[in-house]
């Protein structure tokens, strides 16, 4: 959601935005690509500005993007970890993020364990708050991320049928997605084990798009628009861990891959394990795989929220 608090904007979630507000946020973050990409010369439009990144989970792609983002947006970059800051001495989030911005930063990107913790940031300070990725719950500019990298491929999203494959039970970016996806139109399959493709995620549909859960890959496979695949998240796994026969069951072979439409994408948000859930020959297809594109969109995704919330 694009909440509001102080007249100050913030990007917390993709849950409850309209189609017409999720498909201005592509629209404005199209016109950053060539910056992203390389082949047009970075702005100055944040010049003088700060941009805190408060990542108290890993990250590479989201960390790095954001950073890259604001400095071909001109602004200056400020990196906090939980184990170089105060709360690994025990400072709440929010008391962390308050200190931050005294310093005077103008804008805080936030990921955390906690489901939840942006939105507390959010009311607590007078800046614009970008959820990173929050616990089990929402990261908002993966979902926009990827949503313009379908856009570009597939056209109008109305209509078209996505699969969404592995460890949905803990995807904060299955979720984002969701709500994206059937927003405009979409219907989405997700796909895999019962103990990590719950039902309940069937009744999560934010517009007039349509969620199917399902555990057989092989089933759907003939009939997708695109394909993602999700890591699975061994750190967020109970005492028994996945089923020894995961890749067998779940896993994008290169058979299963020859399988799709010849017009079919494939995705990953990252980071892949290759081998378990995609094999590298499918990742690493030149013809079908838009998992780098993903990352280069993701850095014009992120100057798009960057500039609009700092400069409202």
């Amino acid at each position: 959601m694009v909440t509001t608090t102080r007249d100050q904007l913030h990007l917390l979630g993709l849950e409850g935005l309209s189609r017409a507000e999720i498909l201005e946020w592509l629209d404005f973050a199209e016109g950053f690509l060539d910056i992203a990409r390389g082949s047009a010369p970075p702005q100055d439009s944040l010049k003088g500005k700060i941009v805190a990144n408060l990542f108290f989970e890993d990250s590479t792609r989201t960390r790095g993007s954001f950073t890259i983002a604001a400095k071909r947006l001109g602004a200056d970059c400020i990196d906090l970890s939980g184990s170089g800051s105060s709360v690994s001495k025990g400072e709440s989030i929010v008391d962390t993020a308050l200190t931050v911005e005294a310093m005077g930063v103008d804008a805080i990107v936030l990921r955390a364990k906690p489901s939840g913790a942006p939105h507390l940031v959010a009311r607590a300070v007078r800046i614009p708050v970008i959820n990173a990725g929050d616990g089990r719950h929402e990261h908002p500019t993966q979902g926009l991320l990827d949503l313009l990298t379908m856009r570009r491929h597939l056209g109008e999203l109305k209509g078209k049928t996505i699969a969404i494959v592995g460890d949905i039970a803990n995807s904060r970016v299955a979720r984002s997605n969701v709500h994206g996806l059937t927003t405009l139109g979409a219907q989405v399959h997700l796909i895999g084990p019962p103990s990590l493709a719950p039902a309940s995620f069937e009744k999560i549909v934010a517009g007039p798009g349509r969620v199917i859960v399902s555990h057989d890959l092989d089933a759907v496979l003939d009939d997708v628009d695109a394909i993602m695949m999700l890591r699975v998240q061994f750190e967020r796994q109970g005492v028994g861990g996945i089923s020894d026969d995961y890749r067998r069951l779940y896993g994008l072979s290169a058979q299963r891959a020859a399988r799709l439409r010849p017009e079919a994408i494939i995705m990953h948000p990252g980071p892949m394990n290759r081998g378990l859930e995609i094999d590298g020959e499918v990742a690493d297809d030149p013809e079908r795989s838009v998992i780098r594109e993903q990352v280069t969109n993701g850095v014009a995704v992120r100057m798009a929220v960057l500039k609009k919330l700092i400069v409202h």
